[in-house]
């Protein structure tokens, strides 16, 4: 009997809050009796992570990369522990969410914050730790901070699926990235024509360091490496409004626009015909912003304004009953003379961007999916304006290298093993009226770098 008088009170305790019963009712059954345990749970929400409200949900996500690396640059060698570089490609976490408008429209939020304690993009013969470091802080660019939490991306959003989604603050622009995102074979982060792994290494000549890094010859030659590396010129989230379409027949598009005056547009294929995969990318973007942080330009206003561009295409195709797959991408900068104007009054060149993979993917183990891949890649002219000004009038960098990316199913993670190898040629001519080349330790003529050597040995466990 008394278990049935237990049951019913529960039973109009659950009715009573699913109806809304009033305060004088509720103390009919029991009073004010949960006053501490609501008061308990409100102190229990505010000290744990919650998985949003009952309007908007939250997800935690992100990924943890870590690696081993050791490197040759022919007369010093050594091993460093490195994340996989920053901007969007190191570990980080996100906070994202959305709610539900309509049946058509949501909103939501992205705030991803970047904690790289060691940055690949950054370590040198002479500086192991990635945050400190002669060429700058990746994360300086982000926060202002060299600290190793960096804010990488902060923007809220309003997306219909008919009409696209809006998004707006700090997020990558309608064309970062774009040529390298269409790489399906499950080797991205790995291997791409951006020089995370080399960027800071002083080069060589002889048993000498010179005065530029192989970063100098990777390089957005009329932003001086400002807003990202060759190949991948507008890198760095910045503050923009984006707007991307919905997805028809498996083709996409976007546009942003934000700073003063950075634009830049794009578009997407993904498909499949006849057992082969296909997906590509095409984008382009300009700037006239001469204010941003880390702008290494200053006779830019004076000799007719910042107006710089850049161009990428990338595509992949895959036959999917095989594994084997193909991967190429081409970049090339847009300045023209007015933009690139010099304080000599002498242009920078256009730097070029080629890169291709090629491999095969499959699943051999029952540990998970396999990539063998090879890679090539070069860069032509696309050297630091201050190289330029110094009398070089030529560089050219080819990489190539080979790899073996394993995925491990149970964990969710990649493994990977791999090696690359540089090589760089850089031609003094002191054209112009130009300082000397021996100002960034070369001799006039041609210029032979010593070659550089690195291996991997790493993770990437997403969450």
């Amino acid at each position: 009997m008394k278990k049935n008088t237990i049951s019913a009170l529960a039973a109009a305790g659950l009715l009573a809050a699913s109806f809304g019963v009033t305060g004088a009712s509720a103390a009919d059954l029991g009073g004010d009796c949960c006053a501490d345990l609501e008061e308990r749970v409100a102190e229990l929400e505010a000290t744990t992570a919650r998985k949003g409200n009952r309007k908007v949900s939250l997800t935690i996500s992100g990924f943890v990369a870590q690696q081993i690396v050791a490197w040759d640059d022919g007369f010093e060698d050594n091993v460093y522990i490195t994340d996989t570089g920053s901007v969007s490609i190191g570990t980080h976490f996100a906070f994202s969410g959305k709610a539900k408008i309509s049946s058509d429209v949501s909103a939501g939020f992205m705030i991803k914050l970047e904690v790289i304690n060691n940055d690949s993009l950054l370590v040198s013969q002479n500086a192991d730790d990635g945050i400190l470091n002669p060429g700058g802080n990746a994360q300086a660019l982000l926060t202002g901070s060299t600290g190793p939490i960096g804010l990488e991306s902060a923007y809220w959003y309003l997306k219909s699926k008919t009409a696209g989604r809006v998004s707006v603050g700090q997020q990558s622009s309608a064309a970062d990235n774009q040529a390298i995102l269409p790489d399906g074979s499950g080797s991205l982060v790995q291997a791409n024509y951006v020089f995370y792994d080399v960027n800071a290494f002083f080069t060589r000549s002889n048993n000498t360091y010179n005065g530029f890094v192989w970063g100098h010859l990777a390089n957005c030659n009329t932003l001086n490496a400002y807003g990202g590396a060759a190949g991948d010129c507008d890198g760095v989230p910045s503050n923009v409004v984006r707007y991307d379409t919905p997805t028809f027949a498996g083709f996409s598009a976007s546009a942003s626009w934000g700073e003063d005056d950075v634009w830049a547009v794009s578009g997407r294929y993904a498909g499949e015909f006849g057992g082969i995969k296909i997906a590509g990318a095409v984008a382009y973007h300009e700037s006239s912003d001469e204010t941003g942080t880390g702008i290494a330009n200053p006779q830019a206003a004076a000799n007719g304004g910042l107006d710089v561009g850049h161009f990428q295409v990338g595509g992949y195709a895959e036959h999917v009953a095989t594994g084997l797959f193909v991967y190429g991408a081409y970049t090339k900068e847009d300045h023209g003379v007015t933009a690139a104007l010099r304080g000599r009054g002498r242009t920078s060149p256009e730097g070029e961007t080629w890169y291709a993979k090629a491999g095969i993917k499959g699943k051999w183990t029952t540990l998970g999916g396999t990539t063998l891949y090879g890679e090539y890649g070069q860069k032509n002219d696309a050297m630091a304006a201050f190289l330029y000004d110094a009398g070089v009038n030529d560089t050219l960098v080819d990489h190539y290298g080979v790899g073996i990316v394993q995925n491990i199913d149970a964990a969710a993670m990649q493994m990977w093993l791999s090696w690359r190898h540089y090589e760089g040629d850089v031609s003094c001519a002191n054209q112009g009226g130009a300082a000397t080349c021996a100002g960034v330790g070369l001799n006039a003529g041609n210029n032979n770098l010593e070659e550089f050597d690195l291996v991997k040995f790493g993770a990437l466990i997403p969450f």
